[in-house]
């Protein structure tokens, strides 16, 4: 959530911010500045109200203690008008502030200086390629053919226990998986992140920290007789671990890793782009994220970036990173990088994952804060990033490593999983 003052400080900035991007709305950073002012003046008048009752309630008391009756009489009625006009105006001004909290809510996170202009994903920026698209033998699959030659994956099974779009791992399948999340682990962990296993739901108040609320309550499962909500990833309980905290300066950065299922809705039904692993309803991730002082987050970022290639590297896929533009960004993001692996036998780039730079907007949700040299408590900005999704990953090491002999592990995983290939 944006911070009221930096927009009244910063309006034309914040305009500009929000037209890259393609913002429509971009009348509401008036209706809030006039808002707030509003809502000072309100509070002022309830403040002078309340100190004339206090003042008057005093008068009376020692009109009484006095004798003056008559005086203290004359007062009550005066009191009693200024009660009725200040029950009234704290009436008035709760509505004005829910309104303005409702308005305050509908505008997205600034971004960064370097966001580029843009509408759709064809104008993200590919920052750099890595590793060597492989050429596949003549009869090579797709995943969806190779998961079912190899009994790795069932999704007729997966739709007879739950619908469309979810998957059931078994023997190999369900190992490789197993052995994709252990390493990761790992990997992060050897990072300096530390391990966390969360509730899988979250109430209302942790879906509004992280932003999924009122943002994307569509694409959330909803458990409407408990009010709880399935998380759609690892980042949204974990970030609030922190909510209403102050953390001390020396336990800076916060470092943290998890793995989750994660569970959306919008995961769809037609065409090429969600056959297979490439969109479940519910999937295997998992999450990186940082808390760390605003000085010097975007070289956190930039280390976070490095962290997720170097897996990648470990992992022989090929890869690019690509800059989101405004237009595909994410409601809270202030830069978002995406990550991307080639898959030979369908000829595509597969988004595996995304990191980013939230600055502050999170954190002023959650109310994480430390406090400076000063004493002063200042809001921390927060991070994070897939390390990694798991189904499109298993997609394309199936795709890209398959052989007339069988499909070939990465060395990074021949520990984890048991073997160096899998054999039909």
């Amino acid at each position: 959530m944006l911070q009221i003052n930096y927009i009244k400080q910063n309006p034309a900035l914040v305009k500009e911010r929000l037209a890259i991007r393609n913002f429509a709305r971009i009348e509401l950073v008036d209706e809030l500045i006039a808002a707030d002012e509003a809502l000072r003046l309100l509070k002022s008048n309830v403040e002078n109200l309340q100190a004339s009752v206090n003042l008057a309630s005093r008068e009376i008391g020692v009109f009484m203690l006095n004798g003056e009756k008559h005086k203290a009489d004359a007062k009550k009625q005066e009191v009693s008008k200024w009660k009725e006009e200040l029950t009234y105006t704290k009436a008035t001004l709760q509505m004005l502030e829910e309104n303005f909290s409702t308005k305050l809510l509908l505008l997205p996170n600034l971004p960064h200086i370097s966001v580029p202009a843009g509408k759709t994903p064809g104008d993200n920026e590919v920052i750099l390629e890595g590793g060597s698209k492989p050429q596949l033998f003549e009869g090579a699959k797709p995943h969806w053919e190779l998961i079912k030659d190899y009994k790795l994956v069932d999704f007729e099974i997966g739709a007879k226990l739950a619908g469309s779009g979810f998957a059931l791992f078994r023997g190999r399948g369900a190992k490789l998986q197993r052995a994709l999340i252990q390493y990761f682990l790992d990997y992060n962990t050897q990072g300096g992140y530390v391990e966390f296993m969360p509730p899988l739901l979250v109430n209302e108040n942790t879906a509004y920290g992280t932003g999924q609320l009122p943002d994307k309550e569509g694409q959330m499962y909803h458990i409407t007789g408990d009010n709880l909500y399935l998380i759609p990833t690892g980042e949204v309980p974990v970030t609030n671990i922190y909510s209403n905290e102050i953390v001390p300066e020396s336990d800076l950065p916060v470092k943290m890793t998890a793995y989750t299922p994660c569970f959306r809705r919008e995961a769809g039904s037609f065409g090429s782009d969600v056959r297979g692993l490439n969109r479940l309803h519910q999937f295997e991730k998992v999450e990186i994220i940082q808390l760390v002082k605003a000085v010097g987050s975007y070289a956190v970022l930039e280390e976070m970036v490095n962290h997720v290639e170097r897996l990648l590297q470990f992992l022989e896929l090929p890869y690019r990173i690509l800059r989101l533009c405004g237009g595909d960004m994410g409601f809270t993001s202030a830069l978002t990088y995406d990550f991307e692996v080639y898959s030979a036998a369908q000829q595509k780039w597969l988004e595996v994952s995304s990191v980013s730079n939230f600055e502050t907007f999170q954190t002023n949700r959650m109310k994480i804060r430390t406090k400076n040299e000063e004493g002063k408590t200042e809001l921390l900005h927060s991070l994070n990033g897939s390390s990694l999704a798991l189904p499109r990953i298993m997609a394309a090491l199936l795709e890209n490593n398959q052989t007339a002999e069988g499909i070939h592990l990465p060395k990074a995983l021949h520990n984890y999983f048991g073997a160096a290939m899998l054999e039909k």
